[in-house]
């Protein structure tokens, strides 16, 4: 389990009987499949697979064998692995980290800036994508593609990472090892829940998670870290607007924010120095205090099968009574 840093408080066919001995009952369906089987490899058609699934934006995919799979979305690297299946993954995005054996597979960049010359040069049979992956002309161009892509949903509750689970299970073949996997993962999201809800609602504390220091961008309602603030029994007071919005010093003093949550930025940091030398930030009680909490992002913010982790490091980190209760 990762470990909190607590500080403070993606041809026509012919015959020898001529044509009209191709037009008897049946023969034309046979005509089309051989024709189909011809052209198929120079045309870039597929046959349809038996199964198929409903992604996140509707479409019906058929995902075929799904040996070479192309991952875009750190939940949805990490859930292919959770079901036993990460030797088939043959790239990732920018933003997956985990398990460690990801960093040897080759990187695509970010999910949201995506060249699509650069992923089928990588020729993948499957390309399993986060809902939030871009740019739009990218994802247009990728669907009218004849390889299979399946969009993952976008959903910040531990009923939406049932829903990555089955889906992405479905698309793998694998139904039975995600019934089996969705089951622990709801398991652990409930006991880790329930170690929030001790926390008495007057004794909870104000959460405010920046993703970076520059513009003081805070996350609002609708954004996987305002739901995290909230199942690890903290209150996140930017949850009045949408989104991430930019955070004014008279807005951060308003607020009155307990404790500061970032995340890592792959060099240590940051740390309280940085943070609190921040002068909206240096005049909250989470400044008087130095409270800060830096937790790796992915794990933090991805709603994937770690999530019930790092809900339950954020409550024992807001929350040091609570921690080793169940």
């Amino acid at each position: 389990m990762a470990k909190a840093s607590w500080t403070g408080v993606n041809g026509m066919v012919g015959s020898e009987g001529g044509w009209m001995h191709w037009f008897q009952p049946g023969k034309i369906a046979m005509a089309l499949f051989l024709a189909l089987s011809v052209l198929a490899p120079s045309c870039g058609f597929k046959a349809l697979a038996a199964e198929t699934v409903v992604d996140a934006l509707g479409r019906t995919v058929a995902p075929g064998p799904a040996t070479r799979i192309l991952t875009l979305g750190s939940d949805v690297t990490e859930i292919v692995h959770a079901l036993g299946a990460g030797e088939r993954i043959i790239a990732v995005d920018r933003g997956s980290k985990y398990p460690a054996s990801v960093a040897q597979k080759p990187d695509v960049g970010y999910r949201r800036q995506l060249s699509v010359e650069g992923l089928v040069a990588l020729r993948p049979d499957l390309i399993l994508a986060a809902q939030d992956s871009g740019p739009p002309e990218a994802i247009e161009v990728l669907k009218s593609l004849a390889i299979p892509v399946v969009f993952i949903p976008e959903d910040n509750s531990p009923h939406g990472i049932e829903r990555k689970i089955t889906l992405i299970a479905a698309a793998l073949h694998l139904e039975d090892k995600g019934r089996e996997l969705s089951t622990d993962v709801l398991d652990a999201f409930q006991s880790a829940a329930d170690l929030a809800a001790k926390i008495a609602p007057e004794h909870r504390k104000k959460v405010v998670f920046f993703h970076g220091l520059v513009r003081l961008s805070a996350a609002g309602a609708g954004t996987a870290a305002d739901a995290i603030i909230r199942y690890a029994g903290g209150i996140n007071p930017m949850a009045v607007v949408q989104g991430y919005k930019a955070a004014s010093e008279e807005k951060l003093i308003e607020m009155a924010p307990d404790v500061i949550l970032m995340m890592n930025d792959g060099k240590g940091g940051p740390d309280t120095e940085q943070v609190f030398g921040t002068r909206a930030l240096s005049a909250t009680p989470a400044g008087e205090k130095k409270a800060l909490i830096v937790l790796d992002g992915a794990y933090m913010i991805g709603f994937g099968p770690r999530t019930a982790d790092a809900i339950r490091d954020l409550a024992e980190a807001l929350y040091p009574e609570v921690a080793g209760a169940d």
